[in-house]
């Protein structure tokens, strides 16, 4: 069995996932029209960069946790890991604490989030922990541990070369703008161009079949841990800055957007199916809910709304999965 044939889904599941992604994108399009049709100034320039800069961290760290998933796991813990990233980088970098160098502080924190999502993988692989059960114990003992390196203060006072990159960038584009598109060219050609991203896709379709193979399975979920670990560091340095300070309590909830883009852009829960393209319409879709309950003028529900949007989701790809699968063992039978 080689590589490439778990590489390319069948007929119909590119049916499937084109129909994911036609759906996704219908939708985007429909609620613009519907809400442009109430409040023309949401077609503005400002309002779609506003969404694109919301969007941008959610880009990054979902690209990571796609890998995750892809290899039949899942990583609940981004949230409180972007939390002890900013605060890592906060200490650091604040004029008001050690005032370290830019590039000090953000290597440690990249360093700190590639060693957690590196722990994560180990505690998978080598301890056979499940990814659930390790993500969850994390996503609370990290953000215990912020709360106390961050001794219940703010920080503010960032190097102003980051604020202005995070807030303005080049030619009006935040910097973070810059780094998810880099990102997802990076994860198309990962996943598109080399052996790699197509053994990632092998051991979510059959881990049974990829070890007769003779792939290295520990490895590659390793690698996906370490890889979102890293990202979500990427995303903390690019994105954090531009808030006038850094609290204990960010990253709150951060953990279910991302799995909610991932999973309703079109990577299977099972693993071993997904698009690039599907969890980024997901994620525009997902980052649009807010300012669209603003412009819709729902007022102060709108955060309520957001969530229970946000769940049903979420819950109606779960149970479409489900379903599709069930539909595809019933035609395999008959075959």
């Amino acid at each position: 069995m080689s590589d490439h044939h778990h590489a390319l889904p069948t007929k119909a599941g590119n049916r499937l996932w084109l129909s994911r992604e036609f759906g996704l994108l219908l939708l985007i399009g429909l609620t613009t029209l519907i809400v442009c049709w109430v409040d023309p100034r949401f077609a503005a320039w400002e309002n779609w960069r506003d969404i694109a800069v919301r969007a941008a961290p959610t880009v990054i760290v979902s690209c990571g946790v796609m890998l995750v998933v892809i290899t039949g796991e899942i990583d609940i813990s981004v949230g409180s890991l972007t939390a002890i990233c900013a605060a890592t980088m906060g200490m650091t970098l604040s004029a008001e604490r050690l005032a370290w160098p830019l590039g000090v502080g953000a290597a440690l924190t990249l360093l700190l989030g590639t060693s957690v999502g590196t722990l994560t993988g180990c505690l998978v692989t080598w301890g056979r922990v499940p990814s659930i059960i390790v993500t969850l114990g994390l996503l609370t003992g990290l953000r215990g541990v912020t709360t106390w390196v961050m001794g219940g203060e703010n920080i503010s006072h960032l190097p102003l070369i980051l604020t202005d990159a995070a807030k303005r960038g080049w030619g009006g584009i935040p910097l973070s703008i810059y780094v998810a598109i880099t990102v997802i060219v990076a994860q198309l050609l990962l996943l598109h161009r080399t052996p790699w991203g197509r053994r990632l896709y092998a051991v979510g379709s059959s881990a049974h079949a990829a070890e007769m193979a003779g792939l290295p399975i520990d490895r590659l979920k390793r690698f996906a841990f370490a890889y979102t670990g890293f990202l979500t560091a990427v995303a903390t340095l690019v994105d954090v800055p531009r808030l006038p300070k850094i609290e204990a309590g960010i990253g709150a909830e951060f953990e279910l957007l991302v799995v909610t883009c991932v999973v309703v852009g079109g990577v299977a829960v099972a693993g071993g199916r997904g698009s690039v393209c599907g969890v980024l319409l997901a994620v525009v879709l997902m980052t649009m809910v807010r300012p669209v309950l603003t412009f819709l003028d729902i007022g102060e529900a709108g955060e309520k709304w957001t969530k229970a949007i946000q769940g049903s989701f979420i819950l109606m790809t779960v149970v479409a999965d489900s379903l599709s699968r069930a539909n595809r063992r019933a035609e395999g039978d008959s075959a």
